[in-house]
């Protein structure tokens, strides 16, 4: 009797671990490892790198993506991770540049608005170019609130639980931080708020990272495309994701990208750490 309870242990053991479940641990494993080699070898771009793959995707040529398609891409990475990472009842104070990366901001908001989310967005200089002129209009189409500067909605911030998008500058930022945006990136870092950056934290060089402690430090960061150099000297508690799945191939070689997608997975995002 005590022999047979001594083997009990062994007989459930047996009994759950059987063939089926070592060939499902094996093949976990070999997925695991297969994930940790492809992060390990992924590219991370230099500024000019980034704005030459930027250039190739645009060609009309090759590859011929418009600027609002890839606006269109990246805006809904974003909205999916800054869903993945946050609650529904926080509002999304999106704060937003003139270029590019502002864009991003515009097409994510609209989609956070789609979620459930009640997104603010802070747009102190406003592009009067056609693509920005449609996104905007598309966000006020859905009663998302636009102010000029974050001085008109300090009262309200004041009073929800919020956290900040910050898509005010891009790739091609040069320093120093100029007026109007010098004031609301002073108020971010004395906010103590979580910040969700998109592609290069505002006041961060590309390559050399938060030089002078000018810039602002990511809770959360979203690389776009590729990572930046600069996202090799972050800390270790910054949450990194890897968004905007829609490189070619051809790129991806020419620039040795080694970009961790799998073929069986279908969310346009992927977190690094």
């Amino acid at each position: 009797k005590n022999h047979q309870l001594h083997m009990l242990p062994r007989l459930l053991l047996y009994k759950t671990f059987n063939t089926s479940n070592i060939q499902s641990f094996n093949s976990l494993f070999h997925s695991f490892s297969f994930s940790c080699n492809r992060l390990k070898n992924i590219k991370y771009l230099s500024q000019e790198e980034a704005i030459n793959v930027d250039i190739d995707l645009m060609n009309e040529d090759t590859f011929a993506f418009s600027i609002d398609q890839l606006m269109e891409l990246a805006g809904l990475s974003c909205a999916n991770i800054i869903s993945e990472e946050t609650n529904i009842s926080q509002v999304p104070a999106i704060c937003v540049g003139p270029g590019n990366n502002g864009g991003d901001g515009l097409v994510a908001a609209r989609h956070l608005k789609h979620y459930g989310y009640n997104p603010i967005i802070i747009y102190p200089k406003r592009p009067q170019k056609n693509l920005y002129l449609r996104l905007v209009k598309q966000c006020k189409s859905l009663n998302i609130p636009i102010y000029n500067s974050h001085e008109e909605v300090i009262d309200f911030l004041n009073n929800v639980d919020y956290f900040w998008v910050d898509t005010l500058f891009g790739f091609s930022f040069k320093p120093p931080i100029r007026k109007p945006f010098d004031q609301l990136i002073k108020y971010i870092k004395n906010s103590n708020k979580n910040v969700i950056a998109v592609d290069i934290p505002s006041g961060f060089d590309v390559e050399k990272g938060n030089i002078n402690d000018v810039g602002i430090n990511p809770s959360v960061l979203i690389s776009l495309t590729a990572p930046k150099l600069f996202s090799k000297l972050l800390s270790d508690d910054v949450i990194h994701y890897l968004g905007g799945r829609f490189v070619p191939p051809e790129i991806e070689l020419k620039y040795n990208l080694d970009l961790p997608w799998k073929n069986n997975d279908r969310n346009c995002f992927l977190k690094l750490n």
